[in-house]
């Protein structure tokens, strides 16, 4: 099937559950997401709040102390928040990867790093202050972020009240496996891609790298005999699940405010699907992640920052009908109502 833009576009939000909220719980569908960007506090809340109905973020925040869900380098090696469960199912796959990517940043000796990092947390957590000092002094001479080093070569978490709602205080470390009771699975990445189409599709196989930072996936799809295949409008392939949602494109989509990251525009190459090249440099700014984001019949179409736990528009992209005014004056009232809990 030939897929116009559009019709990719509606298709994702579908997936994304952003074209209506779910009354499924948070767990199933930050599941479902395979995590949520979670760079800086608000933007998990942010997301699920535009994706859940009656959303609570103090039940995220109880899942946190418990361990049932975990903040830890994960896609891209940027800090995601998944659920316990999930990060021992996808931490693994994403570990080559990972180590990889950082071989290439730090050639530091990533196995003496790993030593040390177990030696500290043999009894218990380690702040992350406490955590680069050790590191500094027993590997005297190497770069100066060997945390970074840390949390990648060995699956660490943060824990809260870090990335708690309205929760603050330094960065302290756990082993991933301690704190969540599990063990880390053995990687499958056929189910990895299923999951990411389920999410995401259809796609291609730079798409899934560029979402994951894991390369060479075009013959794990392409061996994949159950997958369907789309084109777009260009005449690329694009794989699929075989009971993938195609949505119509004339699906009307609902105003939302999302925050300053969400994997729904950053799990494409071309990052497209739901943003122009215009407004992508909005977004963009000098150094990326200017402010949180607005979402507009299904595309970018402002941004907004927080104030006092007031919401305030800080540019929109394009006049808004009457209609879509009222939606997004709907939404910053959802949005403030939350902010206040």
């Amino acid at each position: 099937m030939r897929l116009t833009r559009q019709r990719l576009n509606r298709t994702l939000l579908r997936r994304q559950h952003l074209l209506e909220r779910t009354s499924l719980p948070s767990e199933a569908v930050a599941d479902h997401l395979v995590g949520l960007q979670g760079q800086e506090t608000l933007p998990p809340y942010l997301s699920l709040a535009a994706r859940v109905a009656d959303f609570d973020p103090y039940a995220v925040s109880r899942g946190l102390d418990d361990g049932s869900w975990v903040r830890l380098g994960s896609l891209r090696g940027t800090i995601h928040l998944h659920t316990g469960a999930d990060a021992l199912a996808t931490r693994p796959w994403l570990q080559p990867a990972l180590e990889k990517q950082m071989r290439g940043r730090v050639p530091a000796a990533h196995e003496e790093v790993a030593t040390v990092v177990h030696d500290l947390l043999a009894d218990g957590t380690v702040e992350h202050r406490e955590l680069g000092g050790q590191l500094a002094a027993r590997l005297p001479g190497r770069p100066a972020d060997l945390t970074v080093v840390a949390r990648t070569i060995v699956p660490l978490v943060q824990l809260p009240p870090r990335g708690a709602w309205r929760g603050s205080g330094g960065i302290v470390w756990d082993l991933l496996e301690r704190r969540t009771g599990g063990v880390l699975a053995t990687p499958d990445p056929k189910e990895v891609v299923r999951r990411y189409l389920r999410a995401f599709g259809p796609a291609t196989a730079a798409d899934l790298s560029v979402w994951s930072t894991v390369t060479g996936l075009r013959p794990v799809l392409t061996r994949m005999t159950d997958l369907v295949r789309h084109e777009d409008e260009d005449g690329k392939v694009l794989f699929d699940v075989p009971d993938g949602v195609i949505e119509d494109e004339d699906t009307p989509a609902p105003v939302r405010l999302l925050g300053t990251y969400d994997n729904v525009w950053l799990a494409h190459a071309a990052r497209d699907r739901v943003t122009e090249a215009g407004t992508r440099g909005n977004w963009m700014g000098a150094n990326g992640g200017v402010a949180n984001t607005v979402f507009v019949d299904g595309w970018l179409a402002g941004l907004w920052r927080i104030e006092d736990d007031r919401v305030r528009i800080v540019d929109l992209f394009r006049d808004l009908t009457p209609a879509e005014r009222a939606e997004l004056d709907d939404e910053i009232t959802r949005i403030e109502g939350l902010l206040a809990r």
